[in-house]
């Protein structure tokens, strides 16, 4: 009786100890796509580009055209500095050379025209401002010498 009652009791614990185990399942690996890695093969650059500004009216009067084919860029750059003279810088650059700039500045031949500066509000009568008086200086206990 021992015997068969010491059975039926593992058995009620093995029973228990399985349903109490976490149950680990191997992933589903019919539901995950494979992941590849795509490589996109890279076109050489080519660009063409340009822009220019003339305003008379500030006198902001600019341009720029760059082009590039692979590694290799070339423009030029035009402007008109504070001095009155026509700043030109043309420009390669190249994996082999380097960033190469050749600046030159030519005069304009006539003035560039600045806006007036503003003119200066006078008063007829001087304005005078009276310094504030200090009453009494504060007194200021720190607690630290008493």
């Amino acid at each position: 009786m021992f015997s068969l009652m010491s059975v039926f009791v593992l058995g009620v614990a093995a029973a228990a100890a399985i349903e109490l185990s976490p149950i680990y399942h191997s992933p589903a690996t019919h539901l995950v796509k494979p992941l590849l890695k795509t490589v996109e093969v890279e076109a050489p650059a080519h660009y063409d580009f340009s822009y220019s500004v003339h305003d008379e009216h500030t006198g902001d009067i600019k341009s720029q055209t760059e082009s590039r084919k692979g590694d290799q860029v070339q423009g030029q750059y035009t402007l008109i500095d504070a001095d009155g003279y026509h700043r030109i810088v043309d420009y390669t650059s190249d994996a082999h050379n380097g960033f190469n700039a050749v600046v030159r500045r030519e005069p304009l031949g006539h003035k560039i025209v600045k806006a007036a500066p503003l003119a200066k509000i006078v008063s007829p009568l001087p304005l005078a401002y009276a310094q504030p008086k200090l009453l009494a200086a504060p007194k200021l206990s720190l607690g630290l010498y008493q």
